[in-house]
């Protein structure tokens, strides 16, 4: 896992042919808005947060977000644990991106 600033996650997640994006808040948390083209998996359900990461191809990279970046470290964390090895967490996250839309 690697923590990356939103520069650093943006700028990396465009020169990433294997890039997926991963928004782990709750489906209430994405009716606020979310970033384009990410799969949403809430981290709080927990069951099936695991069912889906099981389904991941683990050789892609995963740029994973939530509301402040807590979570998407603790999802990391997870992949990581199971056998992925290029997750990245934004840090800051989606209340971060709200203010400048540069994804």
């Amino acid at each position: 896992m690697q923590d990356l600033t939103q520069q650093q996650w943006t700028e990396q997640l465009a020169g990433d042919s294997d890039a997926v994006i991963v928004d782990v808040r709750t489906p209430l948390e994405i009716e606020q808005g979310y970033i384009p083209e990410a799969l949403h998996i809430n981290i709080q359900d927990a069951g099936s947060f695991m069912q889906q990461a099981g389904e991941l191809d683990k050789s892609k990279s995963y740029y994973i977000y939530c509301r402040s970046g807590g979570r998407s470290k603790q999802a990391c964390m997870i992949l990581n644990s199971i056998g992925f090895s290029k997750t990245y967490n934004l840090l800051g996250g989606f209340e971060q991106w709200q203010g400048d839309k540069t994804f």
